[in-house]
């Protein structure tokens, strides 16, 4: 009779020797003593002896090829990542301990192996590396296979193992599952010569394969964010029923006609269960395949989303229902097209310029505002963040509504909270009588502009989320919720995720708020823009003022061209309007540029001189002449050259090449030109 404690993990080496009798009865068709095994290694021993596992074996199957166990790792590259750091972290706390640590996928096969170099040595020897499979169908008893096939973490020692040649080692191990469904998707193994035993060797498997988990937790979060940041801007649609499903085929956003496009057409799909369409669970790098496709589903409603070149998601939308007592089809065209122009006219008319970049992140602007979902502006001070808030907001379903702006730097964390949540009466010494509404709930059914939002104190983070979460505040001082309903746009000159690796930010409030993010370019980059501004300005001016129009004379368009403006928009604003006040006469040119931004000469400065524009001789000879004086006033330093040539570093290298002006750099660098 075999001792039958479910929960008896740990081996214990002083039973060794009974358990190697046990075996070799076993194998001549003796039933083990009662207490000789363990029920786990009893049970193994079982499936073992079943499908013929031949006991004789000395080690592993030899490893797949290289190009096999590439393959393999690409298919498992998730897990890969997730266990990179703890993999790492192996070759240092397992060294000297004549162990290692074994990661593999969920079949067995090894896909990589740390540790100590001694145990490395020893492990080749019985194919403990990456490329060979530790089935327990294969290899027998051993903790890889056998924690695989009973999806729970076991320790094996020595005479456990059922294969002869494997009985001097010590093993244990246990299986990684998926955070988000339980499946399993591999196993973590630490293991070592038979004299390496500790009862610490599982608890630091189980530990790691925790550490694991929480990573993949991580990249999930990861991923449905790309996700709904791609899809989101497709959820608008007024007729039709659309569903954002992950790459394992679960909708993790629907639509309000997702609903009534389904009942509609009579498919019978609940949104509120989650359940899973299996085709479009084909894996992150598969084309999306008819197999297993319910029969309501049609491929012409499927659409790929793509992020670097692999299927994150999909996006499926179910067309919606004819519409009673709609115009034809041209009307409904016509008066869209007139209402999306009635949009633009109000919300982004202040957004002046026709460069790529610019007219990217309108576009995306306008795509967001459709939708209720947060927004974070990406972009240096002075881009026109509020601009965009402005124009994102007048162009949404709430632009009657409140539009409530707060910028989140300068203020202290106590200021800061009464503005955000607002106070009750005498909720502290000097709140106002009959208290304060705060900036969240004046919001309410309309749209909270968050600028600076990354200089939020960490403290006030968490219960900004929880009202993101919630849909509910409290003001200071007081107990009963008031539930809130805005849109939220948050803007920031801030990298926020290395804000948050600083720990200055929390993770998951920056997920909340990014959902979806734009980011608007610095005026260097959209040089072909000032002309343009400076017009509209002057226009804006002359009519502020009551005074005449002012022209402005193309050299000073090329000077304000070629300066870096550090303050982007706002500060060409103010230029302009200095100017404007400052003239005499009707036109403005180059004497009215202001003393911080008069370049000198070349020899005299590292600045550029400013340049009326080429009137004669090719452009490519313009450029060739304009780099090489740029390189010479800055003593070679291509940095500052870049800088204020207002191109990337990457570019100057091309145009260095390009015009064999690589090899003029070290000599103008030697000579201090």
């Amino acid at each position: 009779m075999i001792a039958r404690e479910p929960n008896q993990r740990l081996s214990n080496p002083q039973n060794n020797q009974k358990i190697m009798a046990a075996w070799e009865g076993f194998l001549s068709g003796q039933a083990p003593q009662a207490n000789a095994l363990r029920c786990l290694i009893d049970d193994s021993w079982r499936r073992c002896l079943e499908v013929q596992v031949d006991p004789a074996r000395h080690q592993a199957p030899s490893p797949v090829d290289k190009a096999v166990l590439n393959s393999l790792q690409h298919q498992h590259r998730e897990l890969l990542t997730a266990g990179k750091q703890m993999m790492a972290m192996a070759r240092d706390f397992l060294a000297e301990t004549e162990t290692i640590m074994i990661l593999t996928d969920p079949n067995g096969m090894i896909l990589g192996v740390e540790g100590d170099s001694r145990a490395l040595g020893a492990a080749e020897d019985i194919h403990l590396i990456a490329g060979s499979s530790w089935n327990e169908l294969i290899c027998g008893t051993n903790a890889i296979g056998t924690a695989l096939s009973i999806g729970q973490p076991v320790q094996i020692h020595a005479a456990e193992h059922f294969c002869a040649g494997i009985k001097q080692w010590t093993c244990s191990a246990t299986i990684i599952r998926d955070p988000y469904d339980g499946k399993i998707l591999g196993a973590i193994d630490v293991s070592g010569l038979g004299k390496t035993f500790s009862t610490h060797s599982l608890a630091l498997a189980v530990t790691t394969a925790s550490r694991i988990e929480s990573q993949l937790a991580k990249q999930e979060m990861e991923f449905r964010y790309q996700l709904l940041e791609r899809g989101m801007a497709k959820m608008s649609s007024a007729t039709d029923g659309v569903i954002i499903c992950d790459r394992r085929g679960y909708p993790i956003k629907v639509n309000e006609r997702a609903a009534t496009a389904l009942l509609a057409r009579g498919i019978d799909f609940d949104l509120k269960h989650t359940t899973r369409i299996p085709t479009l669970g084909m894996g992150t790098f598969a084309p999306l395949t008819r197999a297993e496709a319910p029969e309501w589903l049609r491929a012409d409603w499927l659409e790929p989303i793509i992020d670097a070149g692999e299927r994150i998601g999909t996006l499926l939308t179910i067309p919606g229902p004819p519409q009673i007592g709609m115009p034809s089809s041209v009307t409904r065209k016509e008066r869209s097209t007139q209402t999306a122009l009635a949009a633009d006219m109000r919300g982004f008319a202040g957004i002046i310029g026709s460069s790529e970049a610019l007219v990217q992140a309108v576009q995306k602007a306008k795509l967001l505002a459709k939708t209720n979902v947060p927004v974070l502006l990406l972009g240096e001070t002075g881009v026109g963040k509020e601009n965009f808030a402005q124009g994102i907001h007048r162009c949404g379903p709430t632009a009657e509504r409140p539009f409530v702006a707060l910028n989140c730097g300068g203020l202290s964390k106590d200021l800061l909270a009464s503005e955000l949540f607002g106070h009750c009466e005498g909720a502290f010494t000097g709140s106002r009588r009959g208290g304060m509404v705060g900036k969240v709930e004046a919001a309410n059914g309309g749209t909270l502009f968050l600028d600076e939002i990354g200089e939020m104190p960490l403290e006030l983070q968490p219960h900004f989320l929880r009202v993101l979460e919630e849909g509910e505040i409290y003001r200071i001082g007081e107990t009963t919720p008031r539930k809130i309903n805005f849109k939220l746009i948050a803007a920031t000159n801030r990298e926020l995720r290395e804000e948050v690796a600083e720990g200055r930010f929390r993770m998951d409030l920056f997920y909340r708020v990014s959902v979806t993010s734009i980011r608007i370019p610095p005026l260097r980059e959209r040089r072909e823009d000032i002309g343009p501004l400076v017009e509209y300005f002057l226009r804006k001016f002359s009519e502020r003022y009551g005074a005449d129009p002012k022209q402005i004379k193309p050299e000073l368009i090329a000077a304000l061209e070629n300066h870096d403006w550090p303050g982007n928009v706002r500060e060409l604003r103010n230029m302009v309007e200095s100017m404007f006040l400052m003239a005499s006469g009707d036109s403005l040119g180059l004497d009215a540029l202001p003393s911080e931004i008069e370049v000198p000469s070349v020899s005299g400065s590292k600045k550029i001189k400013l340049r009326s524009p080429i009137s004669t001789g090719k452009l490519e000879d313009a450029e060739l002449e304009f780099i090489r004086e740029t390189l010479e006033a800055d003593h070679g330093n291509l940095t500052l050259a870049a800088k204020h040539l207002g191109i990337a570093k990457s570019t100057l290298y091309i145009k260095l090449k390009k015009y064999g002006l690589d090899r003029i750099v070290n000599g103008v660098r030697g000579t201090g030109h």
